[in-house]
């Protein structure tokens, strides 16, 4: 145990009250282990693959394309961008593949909105996403709404804004509200996989948000650090 896990251990232990973590914590490629291509890229289609098995997906893209639109969410700057990056099979949407042993990924034709839908599937809504434009309402009132369980028409209603609108951003509610349930695990382990942050000036935060959200997670094997 080098003395950068040795902290982390120290920082976890103190944080949740526990000196175990399980073995999906200790193997994950996320702050505490280095990092390879290949099973980056394998472990963000096992992600893709989880969150088909447990949300069902609104589009009949293929898990690999799927992991390529998560790659894209987090190195280009929207859904057009992926979406041409796609079809060029830019660097910018490969996951692995090539450190695979794999072929390089072919060009996958695909519109934005359909980039969109497949990367709300993945619980990867953009800040840009909840900017509310041209409506008389904050998406903040919208989103509590949607989680009382209100109707497009009752949202429109109640903020007095058009339902077209209200449906666009309540949309983009619904995908933060089933993240939000999932304690946003998906969304960050794909943030963890597939960027570059570093860990030297945020390693006690990770790994204080890692331990309290994975305590509160169903525990099915211990591993003594």
């Amino acid at each position: 145990m080098d003395e950068k896990t040795a902290e982390l251990r120290d920082i976890f232990v103190e944080t949740t009250g526990s000196d175990t973590v399980t073995e999906r914590q200790a193997e994950s490629p996320g702050s505490l282990t280095g990092r390879d291509e290949a099973a980056v890229g394998e472990r963000v289609r096992e992600l893709v693959a989880a969150m088909r098995e447990r949300y069902g997906f609104s589009t009949d893209l293929d898990d690999a394309t799927y992991a390529r639109i998560a790659r894209g969410r987090f190195e280009l700057d929207d859904d057009a961008a992926i979406a041409a990056a796609l079809a060029a099979a830019d660097e910018a949407v490969r996951v692995g593949d090539e450190s695979a042993g794999g072929d390089a990924p072919g060009p996958v034709d695909l519109d934005p909105d359909t980039v969109r839908d497949a990367r709300f599937d993945l619980h990867l809504v953009r800040e840009a996403d909840r900017e509310v434009e041209d409506a008389p309402f904050e998406y903040a009132d919208l989103k509590s709404l949607t989680a009382e369980g209100r109707s497009i028409v009752e949202c429109a209603e109640e903020l007095d804004a058009d339902p077209d609108a209200v449906a666009k951003y309540a949309r983009v509610a619904r995908v933060d509200l089933t993240s939000t349930r999932a304690n946003d695990r998906f969304r960050d382990e794909f943030r963890d996989l597939l960027t570059d942050a570093d860990i030297e000036g945020s390693h006690a935060e990770t790994a204080r948000e890692d331990g309290l959200k994975e305590a509160t997670e169903d525990i099915e094997t211990d591993v003594s650090l």
